[in-house]
């Protein structure tokens, strides 16, 4: 910590332990969250004898609106300019969703409550980069995304143990009562966060009269080290979605009777990584650039794709998704840094956050569908060759396409900063 505060006191920028707790837990709270509505939303709906074709319309609606909403969801953050407050109306939403799927869940009821739920989630994230950009400013940015992801992780992993021992001993209704409670602390946790701290400069460098959604799209458009880092990152999804789904598969038909166990610990085990090294990456990235670590998250898809292709036991298939925590620790820390970095003076970052999250959206859409077909026609081995080959497409892109985009003027910047 005392090497994290001279780095914090040589950029200029000194935020306070409680506005920096008060981030914190409102990324551990708000992966809490939404936890409840991934797999256990399944569980909940069918033992209320839904029909999987009204499970699987329900969970695509809300993936449709959470892909459409990307950018307009950061247009909303950029213009408004009202972080914390768009951050704690959006999780009460969210809470409210949780709520309303326990005590009524009829379809018309869950399908709304989807909807709102989706338009919610694409507000909460930018909302989150926004203050942890306004908190420590662009030549710390790294470093606080690395501990949200730390502590989304950690949240992540506590809120799947607590929820399945919810639903195990009471029932999966109880699943979404807590996740509606676990609202009310993350929205405390906003209110932890000093204004005093907040930088407004730092998210929007220009002030300005009115917001033009049309004049900010036109800027993105001509923002070339965006556009080839948005078209990496959906290669790297339209490899790295489908992935998950297809080990999982294949651990239920080797290993039946310890599927369970085993899938869950697919899931955790690359968590666990994501926890202990997302800091260290952010930190790294920070301060000698985010290309040589981005490099390494885009290098460990191909590898762990090929791995599995060649691996039928399935506890060697848990140990491979060690490397899905190199890679989703790289990518989720550094993907956004680099997004800060090169909208720096033009304050869009939020809406340049969304066009990438819909091309991570797209590539992982179609993910699914493809490596499905594949196995099903010439195996599973053959669908993670083919997801190996396209993750390494992703990897060369990276390599031979991608500048650095924390540049010598941002370092400049800095030292200007601390004179």
């Amino acid at each position: 910590m005392r090497g994290i505060a001279r780095f914090w006191r040589r950029a200029g920028i000194r935020p306070t332990g409680r506005s920096q707790l008060g981030v914190d837990g409102f990324a551990f709270f708000l992966a809490d969250v939404q936890v409840g509505f991934g797999p256990f939303l399944t569980v909940y709906l069918t033992s209320e004898k839904w029909t999987s074709a009204d499970i699987g319309l329900v969970l695509t609606v809300g993936s449709i609106i959470a892909l459409i909403g990307q950018v307009p969801g950061g247009a909303l953050v950029d213009a408004m300019g009202r972080e914390r407050t768009l951050a704690a109306t959006s999780t009460l939403m969210i809470g409210a969703s949780a709520f309303s799927i326990a005590i009524w869940p009829q379809f018309t009821a869950v399908f709304f409550a989807q909807v709102f739920h989706s338009l919610a989630s694409v507000v909460t994230g930018p909302a989150l980069a926004a203050i942890s950009l306004g908190l420590v400013g662009h030549n710390l940015i790294g470093e606080r995304l690395g501990r949200n992801a730390r502590f989304a992780s950690l949240g992540s992993m506590i809120a799947a143990a607590s929820m399945g021992a919810c639903g195990y001993y009471l029932s999966s209704q109880a699943v979404f009562f807590v996740a509606a409670a676990m609202t009310v602390p993350a929205v405390l946790s906003l209110y932890l966060i000093s204004p005093g701290d907040f930088h407004r400069e730092e998210v929007t460098p220009k002030p300005k009269a009115h917001y033009d959604i049309i004049d900010a799209v036109r800027t993105l458009a001509s923002n070339r080290p965006l556009l080839i880092l948005a078209g990496t990152v959906s290669l790297f999804h339209l490899s790295n979605a489908s992935i998950m789904p297809l080990v999982a598969n294949l651990i239920t038909q080797r290993a039946s009777d310890a599927a369970t166990i085993l899938v869950a610990l697919c899931i955790i085990v690359p968590q666990f990584v994501v926890a202990m090294i997302s800091p260290w990456i952010g930190r790294y990235g920070d301060r000698h650039g985010r290309r040589p670590l981005l490099m390494l998250g885009f290098a460990a898809l191909p590898v762990r794709a090929a791995l599995l292709a060649s691996s039928s036991d399935p506890v060697v298939m848990v140990a491979i998704q060690c490397l899905d925590g190199i890679s989703a620790a790289a990518l989720g820390v550094l993907v956004s840094g680099a997004v800060a970095d090169v909208t720096r003076t033009s304050g869009n970052f939020n809406l340049a956050l969304g066009f990438v999250g819909i091309a991570m959206g797209v590539g992982a859409s179609i993910s699914t569908t493809l490596a499905g077909i594949i196995a099903y026609d010439f195996g599973a081995s053959t669908a993670f060759l083919t997801l190996a080959c396209i993750g390494l497409a992703a990897f060369l892109a990276v390599v031979l396409l991608l500048p650095e985009t924390r540049t010598a003027e941002s370092k400049e910047h800095e030292s200007n900063i601390a004179r």
